[in-house]
């Protein structure tokens, strides 16, 4: 089965009791039971859920794992992946991570004794230096969030298994339309679903897929003792989203290649980061080992002050944080999605004041180039 027929038909097809195309929305909370611990496969909706059960199929299969979870957000999926370890163990992160990961990480999970060590996992022999005797994992996105850094997930991933190390990738940029972690050697592949995957700025939602049982096992055992699960409207909402995943991430890159084109071309950018641009240090390792690249893009306007003008001109492009959907969304991460991070870390980042992040939605393109055009030009 070819990816985009996968993404309407994999899973669970629709409903075999009334042959409804579509899978129903089961809004219960408990389940009859035939007689004393014996259950038709639901006996909670803490625990499992028909129509939750049928988004975490979907997403199983098509990132390539045995097993699908789905959160109430993408922080609780990355909550609940975090809680597999204990007080004491060590995880080396991406060193511009989503500012959301950074503050569960740093200001809620340091409480229980998680130790993290931030560092560039674009550069393998950053990884490797930042191993000590108690690191039990490695957490990366790629591309990163906001500077699109690449991390080249097989090499990392036989790092990993030569140190008996776990690998967790945040594929929220990518979409498994683009890129499947599990298949180049990650353990957990996580997303915020909120995004691409739903697609449409109408749920909040989080997913992760692991590799193996017994780690599906693992990861089922804290979803149902924490219960951050997804509700079955919303898991509802997400599969139809994914049934169109492969045709919207088609046009949001065709759309982020012209707008990159454009940027590229003005004086008036200092810099353009996209790595479809093949003089992005992460390109090669990109087009190796993913299908496209995405239609998020940032760029550096030179100041914090230019920043907020092109921002209040825009027009078709709206101020919000959030991606990855229908809508373009345009937003300043040192005052937005990473303010959490300190000023001082966001400038040995590169995340100055000026960069300005884009989610390139599905407008027309001569529409987004001209309104991004006026912005720039006041």
């Amino acid at each position: 089965m070819k990816l985009k027929t996968k993404l309407i038909h994999g899973g669970i097809d629709g409903d075999e009791h009334t042959g409804a195309v579509s899978v129903p929305i089961y809004q219960v909370s408990t389940y009859k039971q035939d007689a004393i611990g014996q259950h038709r496969g639901f006996e909670y909706s803490r625990t499992g859920n028909p129509t939750r059960h049928a988004c975490e199929a979907l997403i199983a299969e098509i990132e390539g794992g045995t097993r699908g979870f789905a959160f109430g957000s993408g922080m609780a999926a990355i909550s609940a992946i975090v809680m597999l370890f204990k007080a004491g163990d060590h995880f080396i992160v991406g060193d511009d991570v989503y500012g959301g990961t950074y503050r569960v990480l740093s200001h809620v999970f340091d409480r229980f004794g998680i130790e993290v060590t931030y560092v560039n996992t674009s550069h393998l022999a950053d990884i490797e230096a930042a191993i000590q005797d108690n690191t039990k994992a490695v957490f990366l996105e790629t591309p990163s969030n906001p500077l699109l850094k690449v991390s080249d997930i097989p090499a990392v991933a036989d790092l990993c298994k030569d140190k008996g190390l776990m690998l967790i990738v945040d594929n929220t940029f990518m979409t498994p339309y683009w890129q499947n972690p599990l298949q180049l050697g990650a353990d957990i592949v996580t997303h915020s679903a909120t995004k691409y995957l739903g697609g449409h700025s109408d749920v909040v939602a989080g997913l992760a897929v692991v590799k193996d049982e017994e780690l599906g096992e693992q990861l089922h055992h804290v979803q149902n003792s924490v219960g951050g699960v997804l509700g079955p409207q919303d898991s509802w909402i997400l599969i139809r989203g994914i049934k169109t995943l492969g045709i919207r991430m088609q046009e949001h890159e065709e759309n982020t290649r012209q707008i990159v084109d454009f940027l590229t071309k003005r004086d008036d950018v200092k810099a353009v980061f996209y790595p479809g641009l093949k003089d992005h240090p992460g390109h090669d390792i990109q087009t190796k080992q993913s299908r496209g690249f995405g239609g998020m893009l940032s760029f550096d306007v030179g100041s914090g002050e230019r920043a907020e003008q092109v921002l209040s001109r825009v027009k078709y492009f709206t101020l919000a944080e959030s991606l990855g959907a229908v809508e373009s969304l345009i937003s300043v991460p040192a005052k937005m999605t990473h303010a959490s991070i300190p000023a001082e870390r966001r400038a040995e980042l590169g995340i100055s004041d000026g960069l300005v992040r884009i989610s390139v939605g599905l407008e027309d393109i001569e529409d987004l180039i001209e309104d991004l055009t006026q912005a720039l030009e006041g």
